[in-house]
């Protein structure tokens, strides 16, 4: 008798979106990208949910390959609570975030590439094929969420940038707009702007996923129209948010929470449930929206996917 096992991000197909509900929501999406009809379905959609501004691009046909344990969390929490210190130290950054103009968007790739170039948004987009993916989110303060992301795989971008063979690292900031982030204006003394990065296997694992979208719509500038990143083993703050700069290195970076706190935010960041936080523990987590308590799993679930990254890696503080 064949025993088929059960892998940490599968359901049950009994509990897949109907193929109705689905095709609604692409029809939804596409009648966002029609611009003027945008305004008369916003009173459908949550307050504050989407960048009005963001560049649209054609509905992505979710990827069955990436599925969940979960239930996907609710539009309104993902939308609503949210770390984004470019514009202050609270949860509550949807009424700052909308200040950020996001079109047009400009990413500059340099470093060890074939030819340095800087980018328009709506230009990458035409060049990538996207999907939507659903992934679980577990924020290093012990929260968890799960999202329908839509986006392209990162190792398609990397393709694009055409990095060098001796390139190490790529390295990712985020906008620094003093005049409409005024958590920058608060925090002068921060490392801005903010810096995180992967090495170049990490970057062309197929989880790793660049971010235009949220829900069937573009990604919301709370958090991190129009271009951020998905790297679900990992906890939320390597997902740099509003991408402006894409650099290839042979050195690993310093990134922005390893500067602010050393001792507690490392380079790797990858979840691991018996390797607590300095303050609190990372056995289980919150997940927004269902009011409970789940045990955290290794690499958040996707052990399979990306446990042959860190073989040999034993004498590294791989979690912090």
């Amino acid at each position: 008798m064949l025993i088929k096992r059960k892998r940490g991000w599968e359901i049950p197909e009994r509990e897949a979106t109907p193929e109705a509900v689905f095709h609604d929501r692409r029809r939804l999406a596409k009648l966002i990208a029609a611009g003027p009809i945008l305004a008369a379905a916003a009173p459908l959609l949550p307050r504050g949910a989407f960048a009005a501004d963001a560049p649209a691009a054609e509905p992505a046909m979710r990827n069955l390959r990436y599925r969940l344990d979960r239930e996907v969390t609710d539009e309104k929490y993902s939308t609503h609570y949210n770390n984004y210190y470019e514009f202050n130290t609270t949860k509550d950054v949807v009424a700052q975030a909308q200040k950020l103009p996001v079109s047009p968007w400009k990413i500059k790739i340099e470093g060890l590439v074939d030819k340095p170039m800087t980018v328009d948004f709506d230009d990458l987009l035409k060049k990538m094929k996207l999907e939507e993916r659903l992934y679980r989110h577990r924020c290093v303060e012990a929260w968890s969420m799960a999202v329908p992301w839509s986006g392209f795989p990162m190792k398609d971008f990397i393709a694009f940038c055409q990095p060098k063979s001796d390139a190490k690292y790529v390295v990712m900031k985020t906008a620094a707009d003093k005049a409409n982030m005024p958590g920058i204006r608060s925090n002068p003394f921060w490392p801005w702007p903010y810096t995180e990065g992967l090495t170049m296997e990490e970057g062309n694992n197929e989880l790793a996923f660049m971010v235009t979208g949220m829900y069937g719509k573009p990604v919301p500038k709370q958090d991190g129209a129009p271009l951020r990143l998905a790297v679900p083993w990992k906890y939320g703050f390597k997902s740099v948010k509003s991408i402006v700069s894409v650099e290839f290195t042979t050195k690993r970076p310093k990134t922005f929470w390893e500067e602010v706190g050393p001792s507690e935010y490392g380079f790797w960041a990858n979840v691991n449930p018996k390797v607590p936080h300095p303050r609190w523990s990372q056995a289980d987590e919150e997940v927004l929206g269902q009011g409970k308590r789940v045990p955290t799993m290794l690499y958040n679930g996707y052990e399979e996917f990306v446990a042959d990254l860190y073989k040999g890696k034993e004498g590294e503080k791989l979690f912090m």
